[in-house]
């Protein structure tokens, strides 16, 4: 049996801290939370479009995926604060859709034979207007089938059968716009949060971005639980830990690697030595750790491995 696709955060490298360039067109182009990025990119192929401009302030991109394998293939994501809705079709089986809430672990898949999968990033704060009913943490650490969350009726088919990626897109748009979001203040609120989180290294702890809104840390806590669906503290953690996973790859023995396979639309990974590493003591720093130990934790309790270990692993193939 086929099991299931995971959530898009992946593409070609853009900036410094991943985010859109003010005034950029287009979708992100990053490899954030993506284990082995070249790796992944070599094997299948991947997109990344924008959807309509109505629902651009609540999404990130959608995220297209097929492949064609010989022989199965294991993935791992560190997921972004991100809810996910997740077009799929595997083989010649019936194609359905499931809303993936925001995972708290390493998400493994497992790949193989053909398949096709249209995703739906929501930006993190995004999704609640177009699932009002319930907070957004109700779906956390969970996928739902997307009739159980949606209001509108859900044609998994009229999304990844069509051949024609435009038409696939266009499928999308349509079926979020039958779900009429409506603007909320509240949600504007969180992805702003979030948002000022990814993009400021200087926000490093929960009382200082309450202290910057003038409210206190309990009023965020609920804003992120019912807008967002974890706290604002695994936020914060979780973008460092992308961070530091992507330099890992860009500075490690993969750098090389990388330059040879780049995902859609990057440019070279840079000129260090292919055997270099990051100077761990000093990414600790620069992403607010007290000291290197408390990054070695985070890391190895998220992606499996130490920083050194999973640096020294990600040699050319």
């Amino acid at each position: 049996m086929a099991t299931r696709s995971e959530p898009g955060g992946a593409g070609g490298p853009e900036s410094a801290d991943g985010a859109r360039a003010a005034g950029e067109p287009g979708p992100r182009r990053d490899t954030r939370g993506i284990v082995d990025a070249p790796e992944l990119f070599a094997r299948v192929r991947f997109r990344r479009r924008e959807p309509a401009p109505p629902l651009r302030p609540y999404l990130e991109h959608y995220w297209l995926v097929d492949w064609d394998l010989p022989e199965p293939y294991v993935t791992h994501v560190v997921p972004h604060p991100s809810v996910n809705a997740v077009f799929q079709r595997y083989g010649e089986g019936e194609p359905w859709c499931e809303v993936a809430g925001i995972g708290l672990g390493l998400f493994t898949q497992k790949l193989h034979g053909r398949g096709r999968v249209c995703g739906v990033q929501f930006r993190p704060g995004g999704f609640r207007p177009f699932a009002p009913a319930r907070p957004v943490s109700a779906w956390t650490g969970r996928r739902v089938p997307a009739a159980d969350v949606f209001a509108a009726a859900v044609d998994a088919a009229a999304v990844v059968v069509p051949d024609g990626e435009d038409d696939r897109v266009a499928a999308l748009d349509a079926f979020l716009l039958s779900l009429r979001p409506t603007a909320d203040p509240q949600a504007d609120h969180a992805m702003a949060l979030v948002e000022l989180v990814r993009t400021d290294r200087t926000i490093r702890r929960v009382a200082q971005l309450a202290a910057a809104e003038g409210v206190s840390p309990r009023t965020l806590q609920r804003l992120f639980a019912a807008y967002v669906g974890v706290g604002p503290k695994w936020v914060i953690l979780r973008y460092r830990i992308h961070e530091a996973l992507e330099r890992a790859e860009a500075d490690g023995p993969a750098a090389d690697r990388a330059g040879r396979t780049a995902a859609p639309g990057a440019g070279s990974a840079g000129a260090r030595p292919r055997d270099a590493e990051p100077d761990w003591a000093v990414l600790a720093a620069e992403l607010g750790y007290s000291d290197q130990a408390h990054l070695v934790r985070d890391f190895t309790a998220t992606v499996g491995v130490p920083p050194t270990a999973y640096a020294a692993t990600r040699t050319p193939g």
